[in-house]
């Protein structure tokens, strides 16, 4: 794909083969933007582990200190005291078997993140074939089937993000956006990290974490010293 004028122009200020510090990745991230939007920032992690193997599958959600800059719609399959929990809590829209129906026959995903009761779960399960290849289908490990809905609710809210292994062993989330302060982005960028390291498999050998790169969506990619970080 043929990159256009702006973007060539703001590449120039990253080195290619250099690691940065992560706070020099960060301030440069915010001067290689070259949208007219505001950029999400996102993160990349090249792990060294072995996908194919269970116990090397990193998967989980949590809550960056400073959310993430964007407004999550919130969908939560629940009935009765739970339901009515959800609503209090925040939720964008709650219904149960009402909801799996508008989805499934009018082909509606007007919600971010679906969150759903444990109970729901049967139900929602005929819906796998639609919700898993969208990346909706509620999951225990990233929190989004629970009993608490109420503070799954609020996680959304406050800025909870997933993560996930793909096959190469690559895990990647969003940080902020460019219109963040330098302080909120590295502080965004250390959690996650840490919350990775944190995650490190036992039956992983060697080098854990083999590349960092950060980027705006239209941004070039800038590599960070994995030295930056407590490892």
């Amino acid at each position: 794909m043929k990159k256009g004028k702006k973007y060539l122009e703001v590449a120039k200020k990253v080195e290619k083969l250099k690691s940065y510090a992560k706070e020099d990745a960060v301030k440069l991230v915010k001067e290689t933007s070259c949208a007219k939007f505001d950029e999400s920032v996102e993160v990349a992690v090249r792990l060294n582990v072995d996908p194919k193997k269970a116990d090397q599958q990193l998967r989980g959600a949590m809550v960056l200190p400073n959310g993430t800059g964007k407004k999550s719609c919130v969908l939560v399959i629940a009935k009765g005291d739970l339901a009515k929990k959800a609503l209090e809590a925040g939720a964008d829209f709650v219904g149960d078997v009402n909801m799996l129906e508008k989805i499934e026959k009018e082909n509606w995903f007007g919600f971010d993140t679906m969150i759903a009761t444990p109970d729901m779960m049967p139900a929602l399960g005929k819906l796998g074939k639609i919700l898993g290849p969208k990346g909706l289908m509620p999951n225990p490990k990233t929190g989004t089937v629970t009993l608490d809905v109420a503070k799954a609710v609020s996680d959304v809210k406050k800025g909870r993000v997933e993560y996930k292994t793909d096959t190469f062993g690559n895990v990647s989330t969003i940080i902020g956006k460019v219109s963040f302060t330098e302080q909120q982005l590295l502080e965004n960028l250390s959690a996650f990290m840490t919350m990775i390291i944190k995650s490190k498999p036992s039956t992983v050998k060697g080098t854990y974490i083999k590349n960092i790169s950060v980027s705006s969506t239209m941004g070039p990619g800038i590599k960070i010293d994995a030295n930056s970080f407590d490892i």
